[in-house]
This record gives C-alpha cells, structure tokens and sequence, in this order.
C-alpha cells in the first residue's frame, strides 16, 4: 500500500494532527498564521488545457521589459506540485475534459467522454455530491457553458460529455447553490422555469449578478461560451463570478465546496490562438487572486488550483530560434477571430487589421492575408493566427491535448498535502478526505 493511500485512510483526523512545524509550508502559507489544519471551505480552480507552458508564457506575457527582474505571477506564488493526467487504460494517455474531470471529481479513472461514470458506464459519486450529503453548499462559475464537460462531471453522470440537454435536465436534481456561466441555448424555458420552481432565481443578464445577495442562482450569461475576454468590454467576468460565488456560498454555516474553471484557455489552445489564450490566463489568474483574497479574510478555505489537461502543444519559442517575442503578443487588441470579421466587413480592411494587431504588416505578409480575406473568415482567422505566431516566434504542436503533467498550486489548510507529484485522482482523494465526518447515529442523537 502506498504512503499515499495511508494518509487516505487516516483522512482529515491525521492532517488535524500534524503541527505545523512538521509541514513544508509555502509563503502563501505562511501568511496564514494560525490557520486550522482542516479547511470548512474548499476552492476547486481548473485552468482548463492549462499546460506548463501557459503558466510560464503569462509570467513572460507580465514581465515589465523596463525593469532587470522577471516578476513572479500568481501561478508561481502557490507552485506546490505536479500532477499526472492520463485517462483510464481503455483510453491510452492523453486525457479529455471529460475524464479528466472524472479523476479530479471521483478519484477514479474512466474512459474519455465518460462524465462520472466508470468504464462500465456506472455512476461514481462526486466531491460535489459528497458535499451536498454533508450538509455543504455546492456551486460552479465557468466560462463555458455550465453543463460542460468539467461542470458537469462534477455536477452530474452521463456515459457521454456530449449529452448536453440531459446534463442540463439533470442539474435539477443535483440541488446545486450556485451555478453560473454560459448555456442559455441548453436551458429552455420549461426548463428554467422547473428551476425557478425549486427556488432558483434565474439571471440571463450578467449585469444583474450584482442584485443577487442570498439564495439559490442559476446565472446563464451566454448562448453557449462567455466571450473571449479580450474582446469583451467586461474582461472581468469570471473573477467577478468568483466573488459573488463565494459571497453566497459564505452564507452556509457548515461550509461549502466551489468550483472554478478558466474553460476558455483550452478552447483557445484548440484553436492554437496565443493571444486569445493570454487574455483567459490574465482573467483566471485574477479569479485566483480573487479567492487568494478570500483566504487572507476566511484562513479555514483551501483554494486547490490545477488543470485537466494541456492543450495545443504550446511552445515558448519555434523555428530554431532562441526567442519569445510578447511584446507582439501584448499589443494585439482583439481576438484574431474579432480581427477576421472586422476585416471581411471594411473596405479600409489592412489599415483596420494593422490598428488592431498593433503593428503593421510587410508587403509579403499583406499579400498573403488579402489571399486569404478572399477564402472567408475562417482562413482570415487562420491566417492572423499564423503571422502572430510568426512575429512572436509561437509554436504549437496540435490542435487536441497532449499527455504532458500539469501543476498544481495552493493554499489554505492543509495545502501542503498537494506538495511534490501526484495523479489526478489523488488530488480528489486527498479533497475528500478533507471533508467533514459523517456523524454517526449515537453522535446525532446526543
């Protein structure tokens, strides 16, 4: 038996009793002071298709060029391990959403496109359902649609991710607190008014999370994504979403569970997109910060940060050249999708295209996107795409997921559990352990 599972085993009554002076404890830690050994709150964050190399371009993408000293971000702050991501067997290495958030959710392995079910097809119970039993709140914000593969593998059981309007028909009965993100087109009205019957308010406008002060939500603020974070006037939302999350689910006295994920960095690395991807990582790193901020007011919540999977094959240089040039990268304006469109409707299209890149393209450069104006927006895209990377000197390797580790970061109690590597369903294991006990029959009757 492995030392892993021994702690397992012990659960939260052996974190109780280590001291403190016995935990490798990390800066954010310390900051904590006395914080109790166990947390009553816990942050699930998923950077979804988060590789190694993400977390590293965006300490480039922030570095300050003025100053000798390449500043540490947030991601390296709370740096405390690895973590494998290797699907069930059935399924080879290289994971999908859906099972990945099977191992993070369950603890067990299943196949690729099982969303919390075993490679039989059986239900698992989740961390979410576990909490709910326990008497915690349970809650989601994302940046996809709420019944995402991540969300809803959390949330619910399907053989197949791709079920979407019967994971949003089951979300029902989960009796989730919070649920808020984007998936209007999923959740017609027969069936929000089935929420609001069960005591749900129902917000379909971002502008009014702000009137929310209690109570049970369900916030659909899309047909089906958020928008790209770049091109929207409100770059805010999933932070924002994060605070009002945990300011509703502080309401419960016996704690709760939340999760969190940035699902627009996978979806930016499937389109081999660097500057779109930048722009979520800067918008999933404030969330962090967000909850980091929690912590320093609430030291009994754990914040576990980590991602399902790497996406995209992402490298900080290419060509056989030993550079990474963000200046590039940080001058874009807009997505290379909004680049695209904006293109295709102007006359004036290379003077807009040059405004919005942030610089201006050669004679050779021009020709070849006026070639590919002429094919429709989808080469125009591919084509911005294809001269970002080139002035930047990008390299991307595919455009599914790759089997790489991933990092894990954290802080709070009991975050030094998560120190060194570890497989994606330890990192459950060790999050349900940390749960409160069920009390048994004699206790509840005293």
């Amino acid at each position: 038996m492995t030392i892993f599972k021994l702690c397992i085993l012990a659960g939260a009554a052996l974190v109780g009793t280590m001291s403190v002076a016995a935990q490798a404890m990390t800066p954010a830690q310390t900051m904590l002071g006395d914080a109790p050994s166990v947390p009553k709150n816990i942050v699930i964050m998923i950077g979804d298709g988060m590789g190694p190399a993400y977390t590293s371009a965006y300490r480039y993408y922030k570095d300050n060029p003025d100053t000798q000293e390449i500043e540490q971000t947030v991601f390296d702050r709370l740096l405390v391990g690895t973590s494998s991501t290797y699907p069930a067997r059935v399924s080879g290495y290289v994971t999908d959403s859906a099972a990945a958030a099977t191992a993070l959710a369950t603890g067990v392995k299943s196949y690729n496109g099982a969303i919390s079910v075993d490679i039989n097809k059986q239900t698992i119970p989740t961390i979410m359902e576990k909490a709910k039993a326990l008497g915690l709140a349970t809650g989601v914000a994302v940046t996809s649609q709420i019944n995402h593969a991540t969300p809803a593998a959390f949330l619910s059981h399907n053989e197949s991710r791709s079920n979407y309007d019967a994971l949003a028909k089951s979300y029902l009965t989960t009796d989730t607190d919070v649920m808020l993100g984007g998936g209007k087109k999923y959740f017609p009205v027969s069936l929000i008014e089935k929420f609001q019957a069960k005591g749900y308010q129902y917000l379909s406008d971002f502008n009014q999370l702000d009137s929310i002060k209690q109570g049970k939500v369900i916030g659909l603020f899309a047909n089906v994504q958020l928008p790209w974070a770049i091109d929207d006037n409100d770059k805010n939302k999933l932070s924002k979403m994060t605070a009002k999350a945990l300011e509703l689910l502080s309401q419960h006295d016996k704690g709760f569970v939340l999760l969190i994920e940035g699902s627009l960095i996978d979806w930016a690395g499937h389109n081999n997109d660097i500057v779109t991807a930048m722009g979520e990582m800067e918008e999933f790193a404030n969330a962090i910060e967000v909850v980091e901020q929690y912590i320093r007011n609430n030291d009994n919540t754990l914040m576990l940060v980590t991602a399902d999977h790497n996406t995209g094959g992402l490298s900080i240089g290419a060509n056989g050249e030993y550079s990474w040039n963000t200046s590039i990268i940080r001058g874009v304006q807009a997505s290379p999708d909004f680049i695209a469109n904006d293109a295709l409707i102007h006359d004036d299209w290379l003077a807009r295209v040059s405004l919005n890149l942030g610089f201006e393209p050669n004679e050779d450069e021009a020709s070849q996107l006026a070639r590919a104006r002429m094919q429709g927006k989808e080469v125009m895209t591919t084509s911005i795409k294809h001269l970002i990377d080139s002035r930047s000197n990008t390299g991307w390797t595919t455009g599914g997921h790759t089997g790489v580790d991933v990092q894990v970061f954290a802080t709070g109690p009991a975050a030094s559990l998560f120190a060194g590597y570890q497989d994606n369903t330890d990192i459950a294991n060790k999050l349900i352990s940390l749960l409160p006990k069920a009390k048994s029959k004699s206790q509840s009757n005293k």
